[in-house]
């Protein structure tokens, strides 16, 4: 594949996109879940070859899960894009104005960044999240899949276009990196004269690559290793139903719960009722020394590393910990910065866990699992970042814009 022509096409689709104005980006956005819709038959037809061939290339549940895209879970997808269509469109917001005493008027105003790189693996529906936000933004798109969703992109990036065409705008606004050939991703990590952010949603050795190559500036996050603290004045029962859904809901996304810190003055307790609560839904606990002391037969022992593993399974890391101190030394030590939160009744340490922990997302008596674009009420996400400049959270229109300063006199020079 020539990624100079892709990358130019891009370019030029991201001018017109700049100028492009709300009605025709809701009306391209609508085409497309239109489209989607019509064709919906084909999409979970291919989805279907890359289930299978992943389940003959040996690919884990949790890998799996993610890689589905059946009628219940696109019918979702397309909900979230026509959740994009109705936000405010953050192009064009004009902030901080001012004017100075030379009679000089400022403000910025914000617009597009112009082309955004996506390199994601086995989650195809990242395909439409990606073409939503960066179409409604004024930016085009250069997407790059994992090998392992290449019947299920390819598809939906066809009957992207395809929409993209019936309303009028560049069918390379959206553009799909079709070669699988990883030595490619290398190649678009250079190129900067072209593109303006790269974007992986991936492991780590995926996120790491790209930022040790990347010419182009690069948003980090994605990776959830996420914890919960129950503090001595929690709500047991409560607590029970928050770290379930947590852990269970969906175990094999970033922001499903890896580690359950419990504090010692409420450990004998809470820690078998733990047990009893979650072993009978198939969860595997897996506990340091001292929890596994109190959890006996009902736990396996934690090995070296474990505390800094995003299972995406079933399992959880159990530990018992003195105090808010050695919970907050912890999570420091093994957090990825994606969500953390506490479960207490006592609003001053929570408070405290609030202002001490460096996470994108903190959380006091919530499940982590409302680290998600559509659950923050921004339609979808291109990511969620767990770097501390440009984006921080989920990504959603305003993350894909920049500003630029606008300044307007009567004639006015400088003396």
């Amino acid at each position: 594949m020539n990624l100079q022509q892709i990358g130019q096409q891009a370019k030029q689709a991201s001018y017109d996109l700049a100028i492009t104005d709300t009605t025709t980006k809701n009306a391209a956005l609508e085409a497309i879940a239109l489209e989607l819709e019509a064709n919906v038959a084909e999409i979970v037809s291919a989805n279907q070859k890359d289930i299978e061939a992943g389940k003959a290339a040996g690919l884990t549940d949790a890998l799996l899960d993610r890689l589905l895209l059946d009628e219940t879970r696109l019918a979702g997808v397309i909900a979230d894009l026509r959740s994009v269509k109705g936000l405010t469109d953050p192009v064009g917001e004009e902030f901080d104005s001012k004017v100075l005493e030379n009679g000089l008027k400022l403000c910025k105003r914000r617009v597009p960044v112009g082309v955004v790189g996506v390199i994601y693996e086995a989650r195809p529906n990242v395909t439409i999240d990606i073409a939503a936000l960066s179409l409604k933004t004024g930016n085009a798109s250069i997407l790059r899949g994992g090998k392992e969703t290449i019947n299920s992109n390819l598809v939906l990036v066809k009957h992207i276009q395809a929409a993209l065409e019936k309303a009028g705008l560049p069918k390379t606004s959206v553009q799909y990196i079709e070669n699988t050939d990883r030595a490619l991703v290398g190649e678009l990590l250079k190129l900067d004269k072209y593109v303006d952010m790269i974007i992986p949603r991936g492991n780590s050795g995926l996120q790491k690559f790209c930022k040790e190559n990347s010419t182009i500036p690069v948003i980090i996050g994605g990776i959830g290793i996420c914890h919960l603290f129950a503090e001595k004045t929690v709500n047991v029962e409560k607590a029970l139903a928050i770290i379930e859904n947590a852990k269970v809901q969906r175990p094999s996304v970033c922001n499903a719960l890896d580690t359950l810190l419990v504090e010692a003055d409420i450990a004998d307790t809470f820690l078998p009722k733990l047990a009893a609560h979650l072993l009978p839904l198939g969860v595997t606990l897996v506990a340091e020394e001292k929890a596994k002391a109190i959890l006996g037969d009902d736990a396996k022992l934690a090995e070296e590393g474990d505390f800094s593993r995003e299972w995406l399974s079933l399992n959880l890391g159990v530990k018992v910990v003195a105090d808010l101190g050695e919970a907050l030394t912890h999570i420091r030590e093994h957090s990825s910065e994606h969500s953390d939160g506490i479960l207490t009744n006592d609003y001053t340490v929570a408070n405290k866990f609030i202002n001490s922990v460096n996470s994108a997302a903190v959380y006091v008596n919530t499940s982590t699992r409302f680290t998600d674009g559509s659950q923050f009420g921004l339609g979808a996400e291109v990511a969620v970042s767990t770097q501390k400049l440009h984006a921080r959270g989920p990504m959603g229109l305003p993350e894909l814009t920049t500003y630029k300063w606008i300044g307007t006199s009567d004639n006015l020079i400088r003396s």
